[in-house]
């Protein structure tokens, strides 16, 4: 249901989550290579009929407009950050909870700031997909424009509650493995493991 795709040259993940049946995905991320996101999905016998961002930032969206305008999919991003998009595209704005259909898969949107004020994670199916807001053993940088220190550790406390079987897919390749789980990661990252006490 996932394809895990590393893009670029800052170690980006880009993803589609796909509907095996309706034979149709969604592009989450979309950086570096519009062509290459397209031909991934071509592969799995996939049309993208959906973009989702985790957030807006250039290493996660600089291939947005070329993948729109070549599959004419939709594009998905939370309110907060929607508006440090290209002006021209049209944007459906999300909020936390939102649900976006691809197919039959529900994914759902949990905002998660603190990267950016915009920055979500995307739910479905035991899956979550997580941006640059959790990483592999790691978290995103706090120290940017926009950047909360307060609210990641709010959204790291939410991502805590996740069934600890839940698979996490990261926005980068920045850890010891590709992917891991809400348990694991639990066990192994400090960040994760302090929001998760904080929350007791």
């Amino acid at each position: 249901m996932i394809k895990q795709i590393p893009i670029g040259p800052m170690e980006n993940f880009a993803y589609l989550i796909g509907d095996e049946a309706a034979k149709v995905c969604a592009a989450i991320d979309p950086a570096w290579n519009a062509q290459e996101i397209i031909e991934a999905a071509r592969d799995s016998g996939w049309k993208i009929e959906k973009i989702l961002l985790t957030h807006s930032h250039f290493d996660h969206t600089n291939a947005l407009e070329a993948l729109a305008n070549l599959t004419g999919a939709e594009i998905y991003a939370h309110a907060l950050d929607a508006k440090d998009l290209p002006a021209s595209l049209a944007v459906e704005e999300t909020r936390d909870g939102t649900e976006i259909a691809v197919g039959g898969i529900a994914v759902r949107c949990i905002h998660t700031p603190g990267h950016t004020p915009g920055s979500q994670c995307f739910f479905a199916e035991g899956s979550v997909v997580t941006g640059d807001t959790l990483f592999v053993d790691n978290c995103g940088r706090v120290d940017l424009p926009g950047s909360s220190p307060a609210d990641m550790m709010a959204s790291l406390k939410r991502l805590s509650s996740l069934d600890p079987s839940t698979v996490v897919y990261p926005g980068h390749d920045y850890g010891p493995t590709p992917t891991s789980t809400i348990g694991r990661q639990l066990s192994n990252n400090p960040y994760l493991a302090e929001a998760a006490e904080n929350a007791k």
